[in-house]
């Protein structure tokens, strides 16, 4: 080897010595920043488990059934989402422990695939409502979160309601069964409520969507505890998070309207440090369900914890490729690091600004941790050529004989070592010992990752000169996908069946007759009820059975109560198991269903009935007693003509729900009704008296479809009469 390349190898040396200090110091003192936070975090947990839980059990799910259901609103921003939406408001709707609950999804004019997505989703759950921003996207999920509360509070304006909470999730969550039990039971004492999030961790070499485990486990199991307990503050994490109605009025007049930061990329994160400093209440809520059935479904595998698996919690993918990651995450520091200093800057309370340092002290542990990793690989191979190669240069240590350096490393390396001990428990008690281990060598992959977001969020904001004009850089999401047949139009359906033709279709729409297509072919004679039912149930994707009104056993009846007959305006038609079957005319949401099911305390499934079939069961079995002369009479022809299918099907032709009339009509939106059914008492007062009472129609609207009802049945009358 020749002197020169000595002399430059020795320089080399000397450099990294230094640089070794450095980064020795720099570390030593993050890694007493850690484990102060650990410390707190067990010194709570152990005080906690010896002194509070000895004397007082844990709540269970049951006090959240101890509150009335108060309307919640959950906010969904979606650009470019075709094929998530869907699924994300199906999998709500069919498993969410709630009914008192509407979801509004904020979409783009420039994005027609996403706003057809939505719309086919609006057809199927009245209770998801299409939100259209002003702007073409994409713009940024605050100008998009604007835009849905524009239209929650027209909707709260149209339906007399004043939601409770307002829930911030993307499209691509799984939402806990019992997380809208557990925001109505905090409301409004808390105005920030934060929910754990859990990513789905993939296959074992999937080390990058693994790391987003692993930090979210940790975090959300450790750090926001803590932070909680000192500070009182919680960021919100951008999903599961509810505010209360009094942090969005507070909000919206701080903006001048305007709820959330538009020029932010976090703005979820800055709403945490701005109600904090309006002195409201904040809640990082981690509440375990003793019932596995109310928790989200997970498979069992050794090491998990029973009590953090059935944690109430948000499930969704996160990026998997390297290049979305670091898109990801060059987001969030440049929301959090720069525009966060520059909107918030720091707080006079020395707690808050302590955590304020350890959310921006990211943009100095990023970089740091890829630089360790360097040297270390240094290290190890200047170690190795030593050890493994007799004849070759004999590189002296870096270390040299200093002993406070020595000391400084060794301490390191203890922290290091309780760094990986911290990460592998806290992702051990989710996800099982073995995603706990490969959290151990997930860490230098995560580093990598940080530095190139790091690096990334540098050079957008020095390009651009100022943090706050960075463009939203939206991630690219995946939902667990469910089975869905595709939605064809009844009329479409129809003539693929050979049972109408092009014209007759377009004579029916067309009519100046105001009813639903499938009553209006009907009545022309294009059709049977029996073909009707059995195209409406392929469409939605349910059974059907022929329904006689009269020979239902009267145990289903007396065991069924009024109440829920009156207002889902169903029946019960029979038993499958431990289920119990109802008839309908119209498919009943999964919503309605899960209400009617917890009410009963049995599960429920539900079939559709040939038109006007259940119409007359209600009115036989459980509302003779508002019934007018013409109607009894019609009800009485039917009974004695029960089988009878010609005489049944002109009845049944002409027997019409106010409900239906008044959505046909125009009169009130689906939404709209369904919403004032789920405080519907039918004991106390008529359906219309209780629409007029929460002002959703006037009494002249009211009567005008009351006549058209009327009118109706007296077409019933006159056959019957006739026939008689």
């Amino acid at each position: 080897m020749s002197y020169e390349l000595v002399d430059i190898l020795i320089y080399v040396f000397y450099a990294l010595k230094f640089v070794v200090i450095l980064l020795a110091g720099t570390i030593f003192l993050l890694g007493l920043d850690d484990l102060f936070i650990d410390v707190v975090y067990w010194t709570r947990t152990w005080f906690r488990y010896f002194r509070i839980y000895d004397r007082h059990a844990p709540a269970d799910q049951k006090r959240l059934y101890s509150v009335a259901e108060k309307p919640l609103a959950i906010m969904v921003p979606a650009w470019k989402e075709v094929g998530v939406v869907g699924e994300m408001a199906r999998l709500a709707a069919a498993t969410l422990d709630y009914e008192n609950y509407q979801i509004f999804v904020g979409t783009y004019p420039n994005d027609p695939e996403t706003q057809r997505d939505v719309d086919a989703v609006c057809q199927q759950f009245p209770n998801v409502h299409k939100v259209v921003c002003v702007r073409p996207g994409p713009t940024s999920k605050a100008d998009c979160l604007n835009n849905i509360i524009d239209a929650i509070l027209g909707f709260e304006a149209n339906a007399r309601i004043q939601f409770a909470g307002f829930i911030l999730h993307d499209a691509e969550d799984v939402i806990s069964p019992l997380e809208l039990r557990l925001f109505n039971y905090l409301l409004p004492k808390k105005d920030l409520i934060q929910v754990p999030v859990y990513p789905y961790p993939p296959q074992w070499w999937g080390f990058t969507a693994g790391h987003y485990a692993d930090e979210f486990a940790e975090y959300h199991g450790k750090d926001v505890i803590v932070r909680e307990a000192l500070s009182g503050q919680v960021p919100s994490a951008g999903v599961g998070t509810c505010f209360s109605r009094r942090a969005i009025v507070a909000l919206l007049e701080d903006g001048d309207g305007i709820a959330f930061d538009v020029q932010s990329l976090t703005e979820d994160y800055d709403i945490g440090f701005r109600l904090k400093q309006k002195g409201m209440v904040c809640i990082f809520a981690r509440f375990s369900v003793s019932d596995p059935q109310l928790a989200l479904k997970t498979t069992r595998v050794p090491g998990m914890s029973r009590a953090t698996t059935q944690v109430i919690c948000v499930r969704e993918h996160f990026p998997r490729s390297f290049s979305h990651a670091v898109r990801q995450k060059s987001r969030w520091i440049t929301g959090i690091v720069f525009q966060g200093t520059t909107n918030l800057g720091w707080s006079p309370k020395g707690i808050i600004n302590y955590f304020l340092w350890r959310d921006r002290r990211g943009l100095l542990t990023n970089l740091l941790g890829l630089l360790v990793n360097i040297l270390l690989v240094v290290t190890v191979v200047m170690w190795l050529i030593t050890a493994l190669v007799p004849d070759a240069w004999h590189f002296p240590s870096i270390l040299g004989e200093d002993a406070v350096l020595q000391a400084v490393l060794l301490c390191n390396g203890i922290l290091l070592l309780n760094r990986l001990f911290q990460r592998c428990f806290f992702v051990t008690r989710f996800y099982g010992i073995h995603q706990g281990l490969l959290s151990i060598p997930r860490i230098v992959w995560s580093n990598v990752i940080n530095f190139c977001a790091n690096i990334r969020a540098l050079r957008q904001v020095v390009a651009i000169g100022d943090s706050r004009r960075v463009a939203w850089d939206k991630t690219s999401h995946e939902f667990p996908t469910l089975d869905a047949t595709a939605r064809i139009p009844l009329g479409q359906r129809l003539i693929e069946k050979g049972l109408l033709t092009p014209q007759q279709l377009e004579a029916a729409i067309t009519s100046p007759e105001r009813r639903r297509l499938g009553r209006e072919l009907l009545m022309r004679g294009h059709i049977s009820s029996t073909q009707l039912v059995e195209a409406l149930a392929e469409q939605a994707s349910m059974d059907w059975k022929p329904l006689n009104p009269f020979t239902i056993d009267p145990a289903l009846i007396t065991d069924f109560p009024r109440h829920l007959a009156l207002r889902y305006a169903v029946v019960p038609i029979g038993r499958d198991g431990d289920s119990l079957v109802l008839a309908s005319e119209r498919p009943i949401s999964q919503v309605s269903l899960g209400a009617i099911s917890r009410q009963l305390k049995r599960p429920v499934t539900c079939q559709l009935a040939p038109q006007g079939r259940v119409t007359l069961a209600l009115r036989h079995w459980y509302s003779e007693r508002n019934l007018n002369e013409e109607t009894r009479f019609v009800l009485e022809f039917a009974q004695a003509n029960c089988n009878n299918p010609e005489r049944i099907e002109r009845i049944c032709q002409h027997q019409v729900m106010l409900g239906d009339l008044l959505q046909v009509r125009g009169i009130v939106s689906a939404a709209l009704f369904n919403q004032a059914l789920i405080d519907y008492d039918p004991e106390k007062e008529s359906l219309g008296q209780h629409l007029i009472e929460r002002g959703i129609i006037s009494a002249e609207r009211l009567d005008e479809a009351l006549r058209d009802q009327q009118r109706e049945q007296y077409e019933a009358y006159k056959f019957a009469s006739e026939a008689a």
